[in-house]
């Protein structure tokens, strides 16, 4: 197991070292820094000591625990501007899938200042029991108060799986989580189940530039078994607001002291882009050309009130920001209807769009891999077509 040694005649007793530690695991006696049982083994103290007077020693081998005493799927509930993010309810239902293989119970967890109201909304959807840890420091998200509370849950109900959204503060938190216990982490997969031989977790992501997919198992000897999965990729449970479940309360071990960071303030973009929740989107590539002749898409969107996506190409090309993109380094989408628009279809651009409702494709090379995967494919020049679907859709719609 790990240690944190602190050097008693080294230490000048200076204090530096106390504020440093995210989990309050460090005070002073004497005059020396001493170290309590909620030590972490973060190494964030001995960064901080002037003297050197506070080592980490880790042991190559880590202790081999008895994985019989982790049951339970677990998923993180989201929630940001009073709202619960779509993902997490979608990890509820691919979640019970889980516990129904392994025999468990699917459970949620969640932090927030006020956040009961969203517990609920999680065992409508499917949770059994609800973790729950509220507390003033953790409105708004800040990773050392959410991980501080996630890890204290993790150790002490001992989940087999915990299940992120891949969202900006999904894989930021989970990381952080998985660090800290010392386990594997599996980020951004497309597909999850129970291997029928070890009952391990089997977690599937797109490889090497999105050209293979692996399947990747966890060691057998580390606990709880942890992924992030990509929004979009697996549909939206029946919401049932009858079902009755368990919430479970426990504090946050953590004072505003001992959090390393503020948050100032919030600065939204100029322009936003709902891609994960439209229900419509009309998408360019390549063959549009340029960023002026992204016009002629932006138009079609704007008559079917849809939101405007791009492959990687329009993106690296300089067309279009980032913030539009759809792909295994983009967006994961699972809209109604996706337009795709000079777009040839590669493997990586169709990993985040391939469980759209319908695809219409609209390209002059017949061979685009797109049409394999299109429900309607148009082959033609989009230049001549889109604006063709523009009127007739502006016609038809009364716009």
């Amino acid at each position: 197991m790990a240690k944190l040694l602190i050097d008693r005649e080294t230490c000048t007793g200076c204090e530096a070292c106390v504020p440093s530690c995210p989990f309050g695991a460090l005070s002073m006696k004497e005059q020396i820094a001493v170290v309590d049982e909620k030590c972490n083994f973060c190494g964030a103290c001995v960064d901080v000591c002037p003297v050197s007077a506070i080592t980490l020693e880790k042991d190559e081998k880590k202790e081999v625990f008895a994985t019989s005493a982790y049951k339970d799927v677990w998923v993180f509930i989201e929630h940001e501007h009073g709202k619960v993010s779509r993902v997490s309810f979608e990890l509820l239902g691919e979640g019970r899938k889980l516990a129904d293989a392994l025999g468990c119970k699917l459970c949620g967890f969640i932090f927030g200042k006020e956040v009961e109201g969203f517990a609920k909304e999680a065992i409508a959807y499917g949770a059994e029991k609800v973790y729950m840890t509220e507390s003033p420091l953790l409105e708004p998200y800040r990773t050392d108060p959410f991980s501080c509370a996630a890890v204290n849950l993790i150790r002490k109900y001992k989940p087999e799986i915990v299940l992120f959204g891949a969202t900006i503060q999904g894989r930021d938190f989970a990381g952080t989580v998985a660090t800290t216990l010392e386990v594997g982490l599996t980020a951004d997969c497309t597909g999850l189940d129970i291997d029928s031989e070890t009952k391990y977790l089997r977690q599937t992501r797109p490889a090497f530039g999105g050209n293979i997919m692996a399947v990747i198992l966890d060691y057998p000897n580390y606990r709880p078994q942890m992924a992030t999965v990509r929004p979009k990729v697996f549909p939206m449970p029946a919401r049932d607001d009858s079902r009755k479940g368990d919430l479970i309360r426990e504090p946050l071990p953590m004072t505003e002291d001992q959090i390393r960071t503020k948050v100032l303030e919030f600065i939204r973009g100029a322009e936003a882009v709902n891609l994960a929740d439209a229900e419509i989107i009309v998408s360019g590539g390549r063959g549009i050309g340029s960023s002026e002749n992204f016009k002629v898409i932006r138009e079609l969107a704007e008559v079917l009130g849809a939101a405007v996506g791009a492959s990687r190409a329009a993106v690296d090309a300089g067309w279009i920001p980032y913030e539009h993109q759809v792909g295994q380094t983009g967006r994961t989408v699972r809209p109604k209807i996706y337009i795709a628009c000079g777009i040839s279809g590669s493997i990586q651009h169709q990993a985040g769009m391939k469980t759209s409702e319908i695809i219409v494709a609209i390209n002059k090379d017949p061979e685009a891999p797109i049409f394999k995967i299109a429900t309607y494919g148009v082959v033609g020049d989009l230049f001549t077509v889109v604006p063709m679907l523009r009127d007739e859709f502006k016609k038809r719609l009364g716009r």
